[in-house]
């Protein structure tokens, strides 16, 4: 059987997700455009822009009308379907290429839920976090840029290099307000002009929730694995190629890499290892345990939130017409809106699928039978402060 290709760049979080769960089940595959030639490499892009282009790559469980596909990760399975979605990936996994040690997503479907919890609040908060460490704390001193022309030199000539390097730092710089890091007016970056962290008219900054909230995070990741090997317990699942997938990117970060090394050593270490495949694969039992609360509670003051404000603020741009959102939007200024996290205001735009991943996360908590939801709730606060409330 042919292997499947995992198509997107290290410097993605999604990709080192995929690209770990791949791993754990060991799917034989290939990484493209940084293990492919030129011809290999053009004909995997070809292919992916017919699938977008005629509407047929493929979100494991289905798609919806309030999806966006990203720009990386895709999936060329064994069959040269292409696939999206780095979540439904895991369920995809299970599905066709079980995992040994038990499947990524949680069979018990209280753990489950929390796993996809846990999973949906660092692809959608947890990004925020580490792109803001890679193109601010660490600005000027990672070399993202020059791996990314590194992989797709192995699609274009090597003389373009220098100049895709470059566009890159400066296109990511730009797009931090888009990632929800908004700098203070008067912030001292002794940088180039295309690498300075950007401010925005009307944007309150949020640097200090970004670094608070990283902070917080990290904490407690160090609890959770001073108690057990995983997040959920004995095993790997998605809330660990989640977490893995964000907090490693900005491994290859120095900066960012050495505070993440001083606070959270514990993390560090078991990055790595994932990193490096060394980590132990184990079958033990997953329990949701109370060593979980401060990460939950992280998760509910930032995450949470920031769900529930964007759903509203979707219901009410549709209810007056609008219809960009996402970077179209933010970049027209369009389907804007004014919200609160842990006390720092920020100003921000309506994300059509992160709609799609609050909805989801509610219809699964609500096919939760009562004493399920009953339990999680007296245990964790904050699911009973997430999914009280009516939707809007």
């Amino acid at each position: 059987m042919a292997e499947s290709i995992l198509w997107g760049s290290e410097l993605s979080p999604f990709y080192l997700k995929v690209h770990a769960m791949l791993d754990h089940a060991g799917v034989e595959h290939r990484s493209l455009p940084g293990e492919g030639g030129r011809l290999e490499n053009i004909r995997a892009a070809a292919r992916i822009r017919q699938a977008k282009r005629r509407k047929t790559v493929l979100r494991f469980g289905g798609s919806d009308s309030l999806d966006e596909y990203p720009a990386v990760p895709f999936l060329i399975d064994a069959d040269r379907h292409v696939h999206y979605d780095s979540t439904a990936l895991a369920a995809w996994i299970d599905e066709t290429h079980p995992p040994a040690d038990g499947p990524l997503v949680p069979e018990d479907a209280a753990v489950e839920f929390v796993a996809r919890f846990i999973d949906e609040a660092f692809d959608e908060f947890g990004l925020y976090i580490v792109h803001h460490n890679r193109w601010v704390l660490s600005a000027g001193r990672n070399d993202a840029g020059d791996r990314f022309a590194a992989e797709l030199t192995r699609m274009f000539p090597p003389f373009m290099a220098g100049a895709i390097s470059r566009r890159v730092a400066a296109r990511q710089t730009r797009r931090l307000p888009y990632l929800f890091s908004v700098a203070h007016d008067d912030l001292e970056q002794d940088l180039p002009d295309d690498l300075r962290a950007p401010t925005r008219d009307g944007f309150p900054p949020t640097h200090a929730l970004l670094d608070e909230a990283w902070f917080a995070l990290l904490d407690a990741m160090e609890q959770i694995l001073g108690d057990q090997p995983f997040l959920l317990g004995g095993r790997f699942t998605l809330a660990d190629a989640s977490a893995y997938g964000q907090l490693s990117m900005n491994l290859t970060d120095a900066p960012a890499a050495s505070v993440l090394h001083e606070r959270a050593p514990r993390t560090f270490a078991w990055l790595a290892a994932i990193r490096d495949g060394a980590y132990t694969h184990a079958s033990g039992e997953l329990v949701v345990s109370d060593v979980l609360d401060p990460l939950l509670l992280t998760i509910g003051q930032t995450f949470v939130p920031l769900m529930q404000q964007n759903e509203r603020a979707f219901v009410d741009a549709t209810a007056r017409g609008e219809s960009l959102f996402n970077e179209t939007g933010f970049n027209r200024g369009s389907a804007l809106y004014d919200g609160s996290i842990a006390g720092h205001p920020y100003r921000h735009v309506v994300k059509s699928f992160q709609v799609r991943t609050w909805r989801d996360l509610r219809s699964r908590w609500q096919a939760l039978t009562l004493d399920q939801q009953t339990a999680l709730s007296r245990q964790f606060a904050v699911f009973g402060t997430a999914f009280s409330q009516e939707a809007p």
